[in-house]
């Protein structure tokens, strides 16, 4: 088991380590009976390097405490706007063109 790694700048470099090392692993293995025999070996690079891809994903995508409140106050906004009531056009803005009443004093 490998010891987790915190630091997004060590974890990016882990990550490339671990995929070029797995790379040069598979093309190191020249003959075809010496890559099947590898099977076990590689499945185990393999895994790590699954996880370790799965863990960078999962924090790429993973919103900060600023971003997700920032997010969260959007949302609220947008709630509160959406049940705001505007009328069904019962104000009248007295925009009629055959309202004359302001003609006669």
């Amino acid at each position: 088991m490998t010891e987790p790694v915190y630091d997004e700048g060590a974890r990016k470099h882990r990550l490339v380590e671990l995929l070029r090392t797995l790379a040069a692993r598979i093309e190191g293995l020249r003959s075809d009976d010496a890559l099947l025999a590898a099977g076990p070996e590689l499945l185990k690079m393999m895994g790590d390097a699954r996880s370790e891809l799965f863990h960078y994903e999962v924090r790429s995508t993973y919103d900060s405490p600023e971003v997700a409140e920032s997010r969260r106050i959007v949302d609220q906004a947008r709630r509160q706007a959406d049940r705001v009531d505007f009328g069904e056009g019962d104000l009248d803005l007295g925009d009629s063109e055959e309202d004359t009443s302001w003609r006669n004093p």
